[in-house]
């Protein structure tokens, strides 16, 4: 029995000190561009990721004590991530300078983005302390394993691979070692970005699973009953992703700008995402109750102002620029109309759109009047993305063809945005009575990115839902809404 307790003392303790050494090494990579130490420091952390993937189970299966275990474990944790990750931050930092002038923007955005993860790693971790240490005083239990389980797995394998790609040091003869890191350390900047984004998901996760097991705790003990003061608390989570929202859009701007509309799509993909989240949110956090407000007054609020700011940026002025900076050298099929007319009509038209969707005092529960601006911004978009497609294959027919249905996309969406008399099915809340609906969607969306097809299979789904109302207008609105399924 004293063996494995050894054991399990050496896998909880022994990583601070790998770490610790694996920093040592990578400040000596940056000092002199050593190769050796370069190999040495993912050597340690590699070690460190082993034992952090072993620790948790040897202390629940052999201490005396697994609460102690536990916390032990965590503390270890925080100590491991408050040197890694902003070790990594400072690391993309040095590989910049390393670069010269000759780096890209995508270089300086990614970057950017670690430094933003290894905040919220951090922010991530205090917080984690801060409600645990609460709910120890008020005896709640143990947290959802979701969530904290997951990130706790994945943590180390994130770092490892960002400490392998931002201090990489090309090597004159390669040894073994040196070569299994040279695999990771090519990998394109793209992929980083999908596994830094989804690391950040799952951090934003964990935060909202201590939230949600002792949020209102928390709160009861920290407002004294002030339920002004828990709204303006509250709101603030809801807020952050409606920020996310217009920082995606400006993002799928940036990408498009450099002719990457695919990953400019995904990106305008990913706030339309974020665009459904801060509404669920808010409703779940009891935000949108109305209270002793008037309905018309409830649509007045800075959450309420915020989400019509973020989607007027990301659906309606961002599509516009990509059409423009896309289409500009196109020929007009229209004699006398420019681009950039269709662009702010399409623009000017979709802010009309979210105006009206504010004022409407007679809403259609479960129903949009008219195509709402996130399905129509992504349904401009698509061609676009073929467009550009066809552009890269050197295919004039195709792209004569790709530029004149992204031209007259334009207009026609414009339109169907303020038709109100046409309703659409609020398609958040119909895959969220229908997961099977939902799950079929994003598996084959997700095996198409991997493939030529993915703006094709895009548009595809997204003309079926401009060509919803043909079958949804004989469901009943107020089943519309509910949670039991759309009924006729």
């Amino acid at each position: 029995m004293q063996i494995p307790k050894k054991i399990s003392t050496v896998l909880i303790y022994g990583r601070p000190p790998l770490v610790f050494c694996a920093m040592l090494c990578a400040l000596g990579t940056m000092w002199n561009n050593s190769p050796t130490l370069y190999v040495s420091g993912v050597s340690l952390l590699f070690v460190s990721m082993i034992f952090d993937l072993m620790d948790g189970w040897f202390a629940v299966r052999f201490q005396p004590h697994p609460v102690l275990a536990s916390l032990a474990e965590r503390l270890m944790d925080k100590v491991v991530y408050s040197i890694n990750f902003p070790l990594v931050a400072v690391g993309t930092m040095w590989r910049l300078l390393q670069q010269g002038g000759e780096y890209s923007r995508g270089d300086l955005l990614h970057a950017i983005l670690v430094l933003l993860l290894c905040i919220a790693v951090l922010i991530r971790d205090q917080f984690a302390h801060f409600i645990r240490r609460h709910s120890l005083q008020d005896e709640i239990g143990a947290e959802s394993k979701e969530f904290t389980r997951l990130r706790a797995i994945v943590a180390a394998p994130v770092g490892l691979l960002l400490y392998t790609y931002v201090f990489y040091v090309p090597a004159g003869t390669a040894s073994y070692l040196h070569g299994l890191t040279e695999v990771f350390a090519s990998i394109p900047v793209r992929w980083l970005f999908v596994v830094e984004i989804l690391f950040l998901i799952i951090n934003f996760g964990s935060i909202a699973a201590h939230l949600r097991k002792y949020g209102g705790a928390c709160l009861d003990e920290l407002c004294l009953d002030d339920d002004e003061l828990r709204r303006r608390i509250l709101s603030f989570f809801p807020n952050a992703l409606t920020v996310m929202n217009a920082m995606m859009g400006i993002l799928a701007v940036f990408f498009a700008y450099q002719g990457r509309m695919r990953d400019g799509y995904l990106i305008l993909i990913g706030a339309a995402i974020f665009d459904k989240l801060d509404g669920a949110l808010a409703r779940r956090l009891g935000l949108t109750d109305t209270g002793s407000t008037t309905a018309m007054g409830s649509r007045f609020t800075l959450g309420g102002i915020l989400d019509d700011i973020a989607d007027a940026v990301s659906f309606c002025i961002v599509p516009a620029v990509i059409f423009y900076i896309n289409l500009v050298a196109f020929p007009s099929p229209l004699p006398g109309v420019s681009v950039g007319w269709v662009a702010f009509l399409y623009a000017l038209l979709g802010i009309v759109r979210l105006i009206y969707f504010t004022l409407d005092r007679t809403p259609i529960p479960g129903y949009f009047k008219g195509m709402p601006t996130p399905a129509a911004a992504l349904l401009v978009v698509a061609p676009l993305v073929l467009y550009c497609q066809a552009g890269m294959e050197h295919d004039v027919s195709l792209v004569r063809f790709w530029g004149a249905v992204s031209f007259w996309m334009m207009p026609v969406v414009s339109l169907l945005m303020n038709f109100y008399p046409v309703h659409y099915l609020h398609f958040g809340r119909y895959v969220d009575r229908h997961p099977w609906f939902a799950r079929f969607c994003f598996l084959s969306l997700l095996f198409s990115l991997f493939t030529p097809y993915f703006a094709h299979l895009a548009l595809l789904y997204l003309v079926l839902y401009l060509l919803s109302p043909l079958v949804s207008w004989r469901y009943e609105p107020g089943r519309g809404a509910s949670s039991e399924g759309g009924g006729r």
